[in-house]
């Protein structure tokens, strides 16, 4: 697992997770808002859970096995954190993109095809992510990046099927719908030898990439999933899904981290 190859193939593996949940849309062409909900909740308290346990944590850790002071240590992961959030928030503004319930965000998209708006989003979600196992596993440090793998792939499985049976619900055909939410999710690969890569290279930098790719993470879950998953009439349901999701990646951490 030394070479950046080989770990970023962690993110292709959990990226294919995305078609194993699009395959759904075969048995179900559309989802009803409160399944929609929950099934992005659950995908983002695993999210959370994975940000700190297989980024933030292992960060910290990797900072003061460096002789840095703590002071120094929560800097240079605070620093990271609001890079990572901050990169994201500025190519969130100059892409144009659609949620499926949300609507539009980014610059003037009026050229743009409305599908392309959907995969828009759909890879500033996943990019992050890929990202964010592809670092994880820096340094050739298989433990901290496994459960961080199958945490990312776990959530994808949900995200998929909300993805596939989104675009069905706009006109989509199933296979077209299928094959896109798929190529979505494969996207992750890409991301993850990105990541994976920059954290060979950075070498001492490990501890900022970390917490570059959380602060990502973060800005995916905050500003994009929950929102998009949080409606009145829902709040209880998605409230205990993040739970539930959150709990989910705890254990696959403590078991496998």
């Amino acid at each position: 697992m030394d070479s950046p190859i080989a770990q970023g193939f962690g993110g292709l593996l959990a990226g294919l997770a995305t078609g194993i949940g699009a395959l759904g849309v075969y048995a179900v062409h559309r989802i009803s808002r409160a399944t929609h909900d929950v099934l992005l909740s659950g995908a983002a308290g695993i999210m959370l859970a994975a940000t700190f346990f297989s980024l933030l944590a292992p960060g910290i850790e990797a900072a003061l096995a460096r002789d840095a002071s703590r002071a120094l240590a929560s800097a240079l992961i605070c620093t990271g954190v609001l890079a990572g959030a901050g990169a994201l928030a500025g190519i969130h503004r100059l892409v144009p993109h659609e949620h499926f319930m949300s609507g539009r965000e980014g610059p003037d998209a009026f050229q743009v095809r409305r599908i392309w708006l959907f995969v828009f989003a759909i890879t500033l979600h996943n990019l992050p992510e890929g990202m964010a196992v592809g670092v994880s596993f820096g340094g050739g440090e298989v433990t901290r990046g496994i459960p961080m793998a199958l945490g990312i792939g776990l959530q994808n499985v949900p995200e998929g099927l909300a993805v596939a049976a989104g675009l069905t619900s706009i006109g989509y055909a199933p296979t077209r719908a299928f094959l896109l939410s798929l190529g979505t999710g494969l996207l992750e690969s890409l991301g993850a030898l990105f990541g994976a890569v920059a954290a060979t290279l950075a070498g001492a930098m490990l501890p900022f990439m970390l917490a570059f790719a959380a602060g990502a993470m973060l800005f995916v879950i905050v500003s994009e999933i929950i929102p998009e998953a949080t409606h009145e009439e829902t709040k209880g349901a998605t409230t205990f899904a993040l739970l539930v999701g959150f709990l989910v990646m705890t254990v696959l951490d403590i078991a496998l981290g």
